[in-house]
């Protein structure tokens, strides 16, 4: 806004005192001040309100005019209420310096005239932003990318003073502001924000949604492919031909913005909105990239899924391997990632779903940016999506047994904000192979990360996953045993143990475990539970006595072992 602008604001009770000929200096901010030297404060076009408290004698005005008009400041309001007037030696020291003066009559409060600016002036500047989002958005529709969702959220910090970052559905940063100040958003908020975000989207909620995460409140904007309209009302009782909202809910996008938007008024919500339809025509673009590796992904699986000769599915993964992964020299191991996503009811085709969903998942949690999506190709059949994982070096040996995805650190990394997004009617599974360094073992692969994705399905859970170790163990064995078998088992044995230690704290389960775990060592597990050797064999007898075994056989310890992992 210009100076000018608030000799016409009668509410302000403002006074010119000096510098008509500056009348015409933009305003890019306000500051009340009273320290003699507030230049570490201002950073130039700011209007300072004084009250005059640094004033102790005529010969202050001169350096702290000085100061201000160093530091370039448009214009001083003086307050009248300490003094009565604004004294001569300021209006002097301003005209001699070229600064416009104000006096702010003593019935105006300096958080009226503060609200005044900051209102007109944010007010400039999102229509100022508007234009450049909306410049950028028809730079990004019509040929390459204008830098990406950085360049809008670089704009938001600079122009609205908002701290905003781009989020996938499983709190995975994918921009943020480089040019703001403060720490970067934590990992474990960005998870709670997500899950948040998924929980709101299923229950039909528009947004943005509001969130509050220690002392810091954020509100939500999903960002939807294309840039649709938000989502119509929960699943069963959409209109026909609306998207359902599990379509998309484990895919789409969010901006979080670090403030209450509560109070926003409708221009800034419409501005965020197109923020939002700006960062969805690049998701969009990086979508349409990834029908080369879909492609090549379901290339390979029909191969290896029709019995294609090695040769045949080695030369195809030769040409995957400078799509997924440039510049590598050799053809790198090979890991399958098999998922399945289950909705209630069934309207829902589970193949799309599941493939969009790996896309983003097998992204390393710890990456930022959209980009490392590129080295995933995944396909998907009936239910099911099958991803194709290049690693570019395995340390360990051919079994698999070296560095690659893991089962656990995939879980861990996506199951809180994904459970929050299945809400009461959907469910994921998956199964992870081991690492193969052929063609040859790529079959078995498969065969290896669909067993696992049944063995993560038998589990309870609205998010699982199992990886190949599982494969080798009892654990392939366990999810399979039917429920009352579990508990008739498990209850012969640990029943007697459990009601003894509730009647006696005599801690025997736990004694039970310890001496599992330490393979029957007696010294070993006296130690690891701080007991001396004769009261850990008299617990050991006793356990012994209640149920009937003996813990020196090979074949009661396996009962017991059976019995405390299924319980």
């Amino acid at each position: 806004m210009r100076l000018r602008a608030l000799l016409d604001t009668d509410a302000l009770g403002l006074k010119l005192l000096g510098g008509e000929d500056e009348l015409d200096r933009t305003v890019r901010g306000v500051m009340t001040t009273d320290l003699r030297d507030p230049s570490r404060y201002l950073s130039g076009g700011e209007l300072v309100l004084t009250g005059l408290a640094w004033r102790r004698d005529a010969a202050d005005s001169e350096p702290f005019v000085r100061i201000l008009a160093q530091a370039q400041v448009a214009a001083v309001a003086a307050g009248t209420a300490e003094l009565g007037e604004v004294p001569d030696d300021l209006v002097a020291a301003c005209a001699r310096h070229r600064l416009p003066l104000f006096a702010v009559h003593e019935s105006v409060a300096f958080a009226t005239v503060t609200e005044h600016v900051v209102r007109q002036v944010s007010g400039e500047r999102a229509g100022d932003l508007a234009a450049v989002v909306d410049r950028h958005r028809r730079m990004m529709t019509s040929g390459p990318a204008g830098g990406g969702p950085d360049v809008v959220l670089d704009l938001l910090g600079s122009d609205l003073d908002l701290r905003a970052w781009v989020l996938s559905p499983t709190g995975r940063l994918i921009a943020g502001p480089k040019g703001a100040g403060g720490p970067a958003l934590p990992a474990d908020v960005c998870a709670r924000l997500a899950a948040e975000h998924l929980a709101a989207t299923r229950t039909g909620r528009r947004g943005p949604h509001r969130v509050t995460v220690g002392q810091t409140t954020y509100s939500l904007f999903p960002v939807r492919a294309g840039g649709r309209a938000p989502q119509g009302p929960p699943p069963g009782s959409s209109p026909r031909g609306a998207r359902d909202v599990r379509e998309t809910v484990l895919s789409d996008w969010l901006l979080a913005v670090e403030a209450d938007a509560a109070d926003w008024a409708e221009e800034r919500l419409d501005l965020l909105h197109g923020v939002t339809q700006l960062i969805a025509v690049e998701r969009d673009r990086r979508e349409a990239a990834r029908t080369v590796r879909r492609r090549l992904a379901q290339e390979v699986l029909e191969l290896v899924q029709t019995g294609a000769a090695p040769a045949e599915i080695a030369a195809r993964l030769r040409v995957a391997a400078p799509v997924l992964l440039p510049g590598l020299g050799t053809a790198p191991h090979w890991q399958v990632v098999v998922a399945r996503v289950d909705w209630d009811g069934g309207e829902v085709a589970g193949g799309p779903v599941a493939q969009a969903l790996l896309e983003e998942i097998l992204v390393d949690p710890a990456s930022t940016g959209p980009e490392h999506s590129d080295r995933i190709a995944v396909a998907h059949t009936g239910e099911e999506a099958i991803a194709l994982v290049p690693l570019p070096s395995v340390t360990g040996e051919h079994d698999g047994s070296g560095t690659g995805i893991l089962a656990d650190a995939l879980l861990e990394s996506v199951r809180d904000p994904l459970t929050a997004g299945l809400e009461d009617d959907g469910r994921v599974t998956l199964g992870v192979s081991a690492a193969v360094h052929s063609a040859e073992g790529l079959r078995g692969a498969l065969e290896e990360a669909r067993h696992a994705r049944r063995v993560a399905a038998a589990r309870q859970g609205r998010v699982c996953a199992a990886g190949h170790q599982e494969l080798a163990s009892h654990v392939l064995l366990l999810p399979f045993v039917p429920d009352d078998v579990r508990r008739a088992f498990t209850a012969r044995l640990l029943d007697p143990l459990r009601d003894y230690d509730r009647r006696h704290r005599a801690e025997l389960i736990p004694t039970l475990e310890a001496f599992l775990d330490c393979d029957g060592s007696w010294t070993r597990c006296a130690s690891r539970l701080h007991l001396h050797v004769n009261t850990l064999r008299y617990r050991v007898g006793r356990i012994e006595q209640l149920t009937g075994r003996d813990l020196s056989r090979l074949e009661d310890k396996l009962d017991f072992f059976l019995a405390l992992r299924m319980s």
